[in-house]
């Protein structure tokens, strides 16, 4: 899957997305990038907004999931379960959100479980960056439920 592919399926199925001008930057096996202009997701200080910077984030988690899902030929949902998001740094403008497997290792036992048993659980992180910095950390679980 590619990122013009990847950003139509976000607008289409996620419309959020598109209300915040999210666009693919680049999918890779081990991550995906997106960004998000600062216009769409301004607070009252004239920062990204935290629910934007949050969402971005966990847009860019799912989306590597839904591409390792996709690339590995498995019809399924994929819904978040849990996350924490730190913010460390305003973000004054366009920022990215990295998303990556922070311990590969667990990918066989995850592809496993879910041929198994029908559902398996996923931790994926995702990192924002303004400038060149890291601005702030996202972690969450994903739960994939294969379909009949």
């Amino acid at each position: 899957m590619g990122e013009r592919e990847l950003e139509h399926y976000l607008y289409e199925h996620i419309p959020l997305s598109l209300a915040m001008q999210v666009s693919v930057i680049d999918v890779q096996d081990d991550g995906v990038t997106l960004r998000a202009p600062l216009a769409p997701n301004i607070n009252h200080t004239s920062t990204i907004f935290g629910g934007s910077a949050s969402a971005v984030a966990i847009l860019s988690a799912w989306s590597l999931v839904h591409v390792y899902m996709k690339n590995a030929g498995v019809p399924c949902s994929i819904v978040i379960q849990r996350n924490s998001m730190e913010y460390e740094k305003p973000i004054y403008g366009s920022f990215t959100a990295r998303s990556y497997i922070a311990q590969p290792e667990h990918l066989q036992l995850f592809m496993k479980t879910l041929l198994r048993r029908g559902r398996a659980r996923i931790s994926v992180s995702s990192l924002l960056e303004y400038e060149g910095k890291i601005v702030g950390k996202f972690e969450g679980d994903f739960v994939v439920i294969k379909a009949n």
